[in-house]
């Protein structure tokens, strides 16, 4: 796989956008986000005695390919939500992984669960998108953004009332976090520059993660051995999403995995 994959991922996302904004102003969508009931508490979902899963939805990947032929985001977020999963996280992504905005209010219609946008955000016009389709987060990749950009991006954010996981996949991608005011930080064990995953990640990255940060485990994990290592890790919480989007019984994993 291209070592430009990110760039390409990033670059896609961004010619969605701009095909978005010529239908809906960013206006509009403000509006729509202004009409809204507070954001859920994306960050204190995800604290708790137990491992919090934040269970994933996506229709495919660059690499696995599609992972179900009936994609149904509202279905998914119904099974996820009465399995205990603490929150959702919906792939909106089209080009590469057959997402779209809409699926986040798809998946607000049948559940109370905070919901994040997982996308490649670079402008705020996907974030005010987000929170006009009902999201609750967002995710910022600090691989995908410099420092002063991330900064901006985290801060319009919140003026939402929303939260970020400001994803990382090396050491000094925590520093950059941390100096951009991330308060969950989620260390993403596949390197979306490759693809490759590393599941040690989340243990080297720990002692660089203050404890008053929401620390996440991304990408990789996929059974409760897996989880209980992310756990003794440090993690507060997993996102799981191909072990979910592939299971017989997703109900049934996601159980499995709030060790």
């Amino acid at each position: 796989m291209s070592s430009d994959l990110l760039r390409r991922l990033v670059d896609e996302a961004r010619a969605e956008t701009e095909l978005r904004r010529g239908v809906i102003p960013l206006a509009h969508l403000e509006r729509l986000g202004r009409a809204l009931p507070a954001p859920r508490d994306f960050a204190g979902a995800l604290r708790g005695e137990r491992l919090a899963v934040i269970a994933e939805m996506k229709a495919r990947t660059p690499i696995q390919g599609e992972l179900v032929a009936d994609y149904e985001p509202g279905r998914l977020a119904r099974v996820y939500s009465a399995a205990g999963a603490a929150a959702i996280s919906v792939l909106c992504q089209e080009t590469s992984f057959g997402g779209r905005p809409e699926h986040l209010a798809e998946a607000r219609a049948v559940t109370d669960l905070p919901i994040m946008r997982k996308d490649f955000v670079s402008d705020e016009y996907q974030v005010a998108e987000a929170r006009a389709f009902g999201a609750d987060a967002v995710l910022l990749i600090v691989a995908a953004l410099q420092a002063g950009r991330l900064k901006e991006l985290l801060a319009y954010v919140r003026s939402w009332g929303m939260e970020a996981i400001v994803e990382v996949h090396e050491p000094e991608e925590v520093e950059a976090a941390l100096g951009a005011g991330a308060l969950v930080i989620g260390a993403n064990h596949r390197n979306l520059r490759s693809f490759d995953v590393d599941v040690g990640l989340t243990e080297r990255l720990r002692p660089r993660v203050p404890r008053d940060c929401v620390y996440v485990a991304e990408s990789g994990i996929r059974d409760a051995e897996d989880a209980r290592r992310m756990r003794r890790a440090g993690a507060d919480a997993i996102l799981v999403g191909e072990a979910l989007m592939r299971a017989p019984d997703p109900a049934a994993a996601i159980a499995e995995l709030t060790v």
